[in-house]
């Protein structure tokens, strides 16, 4: 099958639903200035980083308790209306989208964090923390939470699309470090899943059930976290390629070495000259891959040198190698940097990104496809990747003024897609289906898998007032 542009359709199927004055008037009540229906507001969380233009919400309400979000929810389900969980405003796939109207429920002022055991490592967060946040409180215990997608976002909202990034390779995604949540349901119950305890066999596992529901369940409000001791040494090094099969061939030969690499992120000369551009890095515009290594100072040095053997081999030259923080940070800007620095390269543009993750041994087929029908297709891009664990993202800059570049991004979407699924693939490795994906997520899961999952939607959330629109349709 093949989706080449979903959006539109899916927009038109959802019709809007109306908030009745009398529900406005007791969110005003109950929330006073924390309510707001002022058109700027509401824009600024009807528009996420995706590239879909759909209506604000109806209103915003502004949350700061377990209580206050279950208020919210018994209105939004005596009346009807649509809720849509906000953090940071960071997703990619049209996740917020106020398609069908609605509350934008913003969490982002449930910024506490409750509870840090350092002798059990975990630590449990409001719903509004986000990953730099949270770094910062408890670096001086000598912990850090690992799950970086790149931008800060929140943590809740990494939780509901089940985040992943840069150091997914080694430290898995939110999906393995998630040990337990409180949940608001759309019937305005608050429930709490898991333990934290590392592990437990007591009946059905409801904590995964919610990681990556993308809020169509129920709204996160507390997660509880795995954290990780500090490693005793870190190093960052770059190394550029001949070509990108160059950089993917030592990536897999990486990773089927067993080198316990924390961090493997590949950008292509298009991303290296658009951050050159915007940071002034002055780095070689040619394919980069960018390693980080954690341990002790013995093992780092061991993984570093077996590296750098394995890139020689395949071409890689000017290695550069950094160890202190500050020059680790520079090293990093330019990945953290990539999407924006991208934009600011075609200026007007948006950006139709994609992302698939597929087995490591898969990864070269499918990123050399891609570029091949990208280039001949002629249409700007650039790829950055997590390609330690196969994920990579293509993101082709448009020109929102001419709908045939729309078409041909989406298009080109589609074909990588489907080549990822070919591949024993998924659709998305991180950025969640949301709007976008929806028909892709048919082609992966199957008819009678996307089927039970509406029956779980419907038995949790029987009025279709949590997020709806997203995911699949109803």
């Amino acid at each position: 099958m093949n989706h080449p542009s979903p959006a539109p359709e899916l927009l038109q199927s959802s019709p809007r639903r109306e908030l009745p004055q009398v529900m406005l008037e007791a969110l005003r009540a109950r929330f006073g200035e924390r309510c707001s229906t002022a058109l700027a507001v509401r824009q600024q969380h009807g528009r996420d980083e995706s590239p879909f233009d759909v209506d604000p919400p109806d209103c915003v309400v502004y949350a700061q308790s377990n209580e206050e979000v279950a208020a919210v929810l018994t209105l939004a389900q005596q009346h009807g209306v649509p809720v849509i969980p906000y953090g940071a405003g960071s997703s990619l796939e049209g996740h917020l989208l106020a398609v069908q109207g609605g509350v934008s429920l913003d969490l982002s002022g449930m910024k506490q964090i409750l509870r840090v055991n350092a002798e059990d490592l975990t630590v449990t967060v409001q719903a509004g923390v986000t990953r730099n946040q949270l770094n910062t409180e408890i670096r001086h215990q000598g912990l850090f939470f690992p799950i970086d997608p790149g931008a800060d976002a929140s943590i809740g909202g990494m939780a509901a699309t089940r985040a992943s990034g840069t150091n997914a390779v080694r430290y898995g995604t939110m999906r393995e470090n998630v040990l337990g949540l409180t949940v608001v349901t759309a019937s305005g119950d608050i429930i709490r899943t898991g333990s934290r305890a590392r592990k437990s066999s007591a009946g059905y596992d409801l904590t995964r059930l919610f990681v990556g529901s993308e809020g169509t369940l129920g709204v996160i409000t507390e997660v509880t976290l795995k954290l990780f001791p500090l490693p005793e040494a870190v190093s960052a090094a770059i190394s550029f390629f001949p070509s990108i099969d160059a950089a993917v061939q030592a990536t897999i030969q990486i990773i089927q070495m067993g080198v316990p690499i924390a961090r493997c992120e590949l950008l292509d000369a298009n991303a290296i000259r658009a951050v050159n551009l915007h940071d002034r890095l002055g780095l070689r515009e040619a394919p980069m891959l960018l390693m980080e290594f954690h341990g002790s100072q013995a093992s780092v040095a061991e993984q570093a040198q077996l590296v750098q053997e394995i890139a020689r081999d395949l071409g890689g030259e000017d290695f550069e190698w950094a160890t202190t923080p500050e020059a680790r940070s520079r090293l990093w800007t330019a990945r953290h940097h990539a999407y924006l620095s991208a934009l600011q390269t075609r200026p007007g543009c948006r950006c139709v990104t994609t992302d698939t993750c597929v087995p490591i041994s898969r990864l070269a087929e499918s990123i050399n496809e891609s570029v091949r029908e990208v280039e001949e297709a002629g249409l700007p891009y650039f790829i950055v990747g997590h390609v330690g664990d196969g994920n990579f993202h293509l993101g082709y800059l448009i020109d929102p003024a001419v709908p045939a570049e729309r078409e041909t991004a989406e298009r080109l979407s589609a074909q990588m897609v489907q080549r990822a699924l070919r591949l024993e693939g998924t659709c998305t490795g991180e950025h969640g289906i949301g709007l976008h994906k929806q028909g892709f997520l048919v082609d992966e899961a199957g008819e009678g898998a996307v089927a039970l999952m509406r029956q779980l939607k419907l038995a949790l959330d029987a009025r279709n007032i949590m997020n709806p629109g997203k995911i699949f349709t109803l």
